[in-house]
């Protein structure tokens, strides 16, 4: 080989050389630039996932406080409810004693004066949420909202499962019932 010929292969092989560095650096600049993206998408999948977090506790947080303010504004309404429970035998007396007074025609003043305590007592409790769970004779027997103390046979056969009388008054404190009504059904 001449000397040309080595001076132009040792040029190539520097040419060569030198394409193969830039081709390197340009890798290494397309792997950095590739890296950048990959930690800014991890850096943005990071956000989102905070994000989708602070969405969720924010949305419990809320359902937390609606939760807590029903039960809330529901004891509110049903604070009194041992107090009630302990009064309705009152009024059950007081409803049995007027029926007894009644058919005492000499006790008058005193039936007056009864029935003013009775009234009187039954207005404040009913401020206070209670009210009778109004059941008649003949209306459908419903297990869910009454308590049969006992079936007899039923005077008429459209009177079949049905409400023949009722022994005990029933009571609701707001929407809530305190004290199912006692019946007696018709087999």
């Amino acid at each position: 080989m001449s000397k040309k010929d080595k001076a132009k292969d040792i040029k190539d092989e520097q040419a060569n050389s030198i394409d193969t560095e830039t081709v390197a650096v340009e890798d290494q600049a397309d792997q950095e630039v590739v890296e950048e993206q990959t930690v800014e998408e991890k850096l943005q999948e990071e956000l989102q996932k905070e994000k989708d977090k602070f969405l969720r506790l924010f949305a419990e947080f809320e359902n937390y406080k609606k939760r807590t303010s029903k039960e809330r504004i529901e004891l509110f309404k049903t604070a009194g409810k041992e107090v009630m429970i302990e009064l309705l035998p009152v009024l059950d007396d007081f409803e049995r004693a007027l029926t007894h007074i009644e058919d005492d025609k000499e006790a008058e003043e005193l039936r007056k004066g009864v029935l003013l305590i009775y009234q009187k007592l039954l207005s404040t409790l009913e401020k206070k949420g209670l009210t009778v769970f109004e059941v008649s004779q003949g209306d459908a027997f419903n297990a869910d909202i009454h308590t049969a103390v006992t079936q007899i046979p039923a005077p008429s056969e459209d009177l079949k499962g049905k409400i023949i009388d009722v022994i005990e008054k029933g009571y609701k404190l707001g929407d809530t019932i305190i004290r199912f009504p006692k019946v007696v059904v018709g087999q």
